[in-house]
């Protein structure tokens, strides 16, 4: 027996495809964080809805905190965590299934690692940033937390293993929502970083953000997904900038 886990806000475009995607789990948790647009009607008309259980709590600009509280909601063994703009497959469906089936692997591992691909408008990244990242996403309920403000992770006690079939990742499928949500995610991550007395120096704010693109752009082949793939090096060498001078502004009202 599995629980999904999804935090929401307004995600009235991405839910109801990322609920298709999982509608075979045993139970369904939708934390939300008071959308205003039709997410919750969208949910609530879905036509597996039995096995949905919708909460609706304030993310007060703590991803961990709302995790953990879906975290806390969800009553079988083993949760995966899923956001509004991932599918899974059916291929990582049935790898779950027969790992849930083998009682020797259960016992074995506390959580699983998950690969996760990323589809910018219309282009599977294959390069830069994003071309190897795997996540926890899989683990049982008790052995561990979601931990930081921002970029969060699920921390789980070891043995961790490694699924071989991926999720699938939609993020950002206009510039404007791109640059709302790295707005957005940076002025998170720079008050979390102040509230652990992290400082930052001019040079940081030049210096890493051109350091990151190169990496990602050059080093790590971004230029061969094309256009999106210098969009998106571009995009997340801005979010770096963003959050050491907004760091850097956070200081300097002192």
């Amino acid at each position: 027996m599995i629980s999904v886990a999804i935090i929401t806000k307004n995600e009235e475009k991405n839910i109801l495809d990322c609920l298709e995607s999982v509608s075979w789990a045993d139970e369904i948790v939708i934390v939300d964080d008071f959308s205003t647009d039709l997410t919750e009607q969208v949910v609530k008309s879905f036509k597996n809805n039995k096995n949905i259980h919708f909460y609706k709590r304030r993310l007060e600009n703590d991803f961990s905190a709302q995790r953990n509280y879906a975290l806390s909601k969800c009553k079988y063994e083993w949760i995966l965590f899923i956001d509004a703009d991932e599918r899974v497959r059916d291929e990582f469906r049935e790898e779950i299934n027969t790992f849930l089936i083998r009682e020797r692997d259960k016992s074995k591992y506390n959580g699983f690692n998950i690969p996760r691909k990323d589809v910018i408008w219309g282009r599977v990244l294959k390069h830069g940033e994003t071309a190897s990242i795997s996540l926890l996403r899989l683990a049982r309920k008790d052995k561990g937390k979601w931990k930081g403000s921002v970029h969060e992770v699920w921390e789980a006690t070891k043995p961790i293993g490694e699924f071989e079939n991926y999720i699938i990742h939609f993020p950002h499928q206009t510039v404007n929502e791109f640059l709302k949500e790295i707005n957005f995610y940076s002025t998170i991550r720079a008050k979390e970083l102040y509230n652990l007395k992290k400082s930052v120096s001019a040079w940081e704010i030049i210096a890493y953000p051109k350091a990151k693109f190169i990496l990602n752009y050059i080093f790590k082949l971004g230029f061969l997904d094309g256009i999106e793939g210098l969009v998106f090096a571009l995009m997340m060498s801005f979010h770096s900038f963003l959050v050491r001078a907004k760091l850097w502004l956070l200081w300097t009202k002192e």
